[in-house]
């Protein structure tokens, strides 16, 4: 789905002259096409499916037996009630079944996804879901940890406040299994 941009400029010269200041002015007379050059990128997940980046999977024909561990995809998705940004990493596990996919593919679902006007719970379930739909795995595990603009900027002001969400599927939804992962997850190996 392709960003309306000379909407998105009409819109944003109409709220800034509703806030009360002049969309003509030095300094704001070029933030219209600015905003909307923004929302393209910020936006760009809209309309796509994330599967899609799982659809050159390679099938191994039988469970490959261990879980594979994406730790700290950094993301940023733009909250749809305030549309103010919110950021962090997401942590993506899968147990394959006959499917594996190239790593650098689940960090492209995980930004597909959160390139839309989002929430951090809905991000968490729909990249999980995203992984069983296109590999079929015999379980999945997703945490996110992520700031949000509108907690830290306005109302209750807490700027050092993170949320942690989680999905899982299949077998990690096992609570052995999971609490394994969420150590994995917390561990971190100096090298």
């Amino acid at each position: 789905m392709s960003i309306d941009r000379e909407r998105v400029q009409r819109a944003v010269s109409e709220l800034l002259a509703a806030i009360g200041d002049d969309p003509a002015r030095d300094g704001l007379h070029e933030t219209p096409r600015r905003v909307a050059d923004a929302y393209a990128e910020f936006f760009r997940g809209v309309g796509s499916d994330p599967v899609e980046h799982l659809r050159d999977s390679l099938d191994v024909g039988e469970q490959t037996g261990e879980v594979v561990l994406l730790r700290d995809i950094e993301f940023t998705s733009m909250c749809e009630h305030h549309l103010l940004p919110f950021s962090g990493v997401a942590h993506v596990a899968y147990l394959p079944g006959a499917k594996i996919v190239g790593l650098g593919r689940i960090p492209a679902v995980v930004r597909t996804i959160a390139a839309r006007p989002q929430i951090q719970e809905r991000l968490t379930d729909e990249v999980a879901d995203a992984l069983v739909q296109g590999l079929d795995p015999a379980g999945v595990l997703v945490v996110v940890d992520a700031s949000h603009g509108c907690l830290a900027t306005r109302g209750a002001n807490q700027s050092n406040a993170s949320t942690v969400t989680l999905a899982s599927r299949g077998s990690l939804t096992e609570p052995v299994a999971r609490a394994e992962l969420l150590a994995l997850i917390g561990e971190r190996v100096t090298r």
